[in-house]
């Protein structure tokens, strides 16, 4: 008799559950969504994820909010969001590189597939920087310093196994210098480093620091890519300089906990493409200095293998790969 009432309970559940379902997604949002963003106030991320916020707004017809989670490489914004309900109210923000390669620096609690993406929005501009002011007027000038003082010279990033840490790390290594590098939560930090003087040069995201660089208090020696910006067409690229590997893109989206209804997944699919289809949205990037980009799911999911089979082989080389 006891086994039969749990067997109607568990059946009555059953029914409540998948018949409310539908009809809390048919109605999502009720209420305001978070952003989960993984660097600190006025980071490129943080930038980033206020446009994004701004535009998303309107066709949500509910507040988006930035929520800053920064520490760990973005591991505690993305512990965050994995271990929130997975009811499509808050959402991740992150770069392909974080779970290609960053979390593989590190040990979390998680597994890189408890989220899934839903859309990128940018790619970003990087490269290695000196103050305006700097004796270093071009890269080899930096290489230079280094070769003579072992070990002396300092450099800051935004976090071990992201772009930033590896394209610089790699180019140090290939110029055959000994540095020190040291790590921040988020651009802010890095910069106010860079602009005190309490390091040489800074690996740096080009739109969180593109006012500084128009004021000459920031100047760029060198961007990782393989050709070179309008805008900046007196910057050599890696592939100039003979760093090819060091091209390492770095792409900006939102993602999703992995057990959120499908068709909340959707509405939030459809609405990013949206976003980035308003011509406010693309302002804005283009505002930060800073490129529009958009790619679905299959876009960062093949975004991802690229970057772990090209990063993954650095990340063993530079003695930074712990697995996962």
């Amino acid at each position: 008799m006891r086994s039969k009432i749990c067997a109607l309970i568990v059946v009555i559940i059953s029914i409540l559950f998948f018949s409310t379902q539908p009809a809390a997604a048919q109605s999502y949002p009720t209420r305001p969504l978070e952003i989960v963003s993984p660097y600190t106030p006025g980071s490129s991320f943080d930038i980033v994820a206020r446009v994004i916020a701004e535009t998303g707004s309107k066709y949500f017809g509910q507040p988006m909010v930035v929520v800053n989670k920064p520490g760990a490489g973005g591991s505690l914004a993305a512990g965050d969001v994995i271990s929130s309900r997975p009811d499509g109210y808050k959402v991740l923000e992150s770069a392909q590189v974080f779970f290609a390669t960053t979390i593989k620096t590190q040990k979390v609690p998680f597994d890189a597939d408890d989220v899934v993406p839903l859309a990128n929005f940018v790619e970003m501009r990087l490269g290695m920087a000196v103050k305006g002011d700097s004796p270093y007027k071009t890269f080899d000038d930096l290489i230079n310093y280094a070769k003579k003082n072992p070990g002396q010279l300092k450099w800051s990033h935004t976090g071990r196994g992201i772009t930033l840490h590896m394209s610089a790390m790699l180019i140090f290594k290939r110029a055959g210098v000994t540095t020190i590098d040291v790590p921040y939560k988020g651009t802010p930090e890095a910069l106010a480093a860079l602009l005190g003087g309490h390091v040489d040069a800074g690996s740096l995201v080009l739109g969180a620091v593109s006012d500084q660089v128009k004021a000459g208090k920031v100047r760029f020696l060198m961007f990782y890519t393989d050709k070179r910006f309008k805008d900046y067409p007196n910057v050599p690229t890696a592939l100039e300089l003979g760093y090819p590997d060091a091209v390492l893109p770095t792409y900006i989206g939102l993602y999703v906990h992995k057990n959120t209804p499908e068709n909340i997944k959707k509405k939030l699919a459809d609405v990013c493409k949206k976003i980035y289809d308003d011509p406010e949205f693309k302002k804005g990037i283009e505002r930060l200095g800073e490129e529009p980009k958009f790619g679905g799911p299959e876009f960062i999911k093949a975004a991802i293998k690229k970057q772990e089979e090209i990063g993954i082989p650095i990340l063993k080389e530079i003695g930074l790969y712990v697995g996962k």
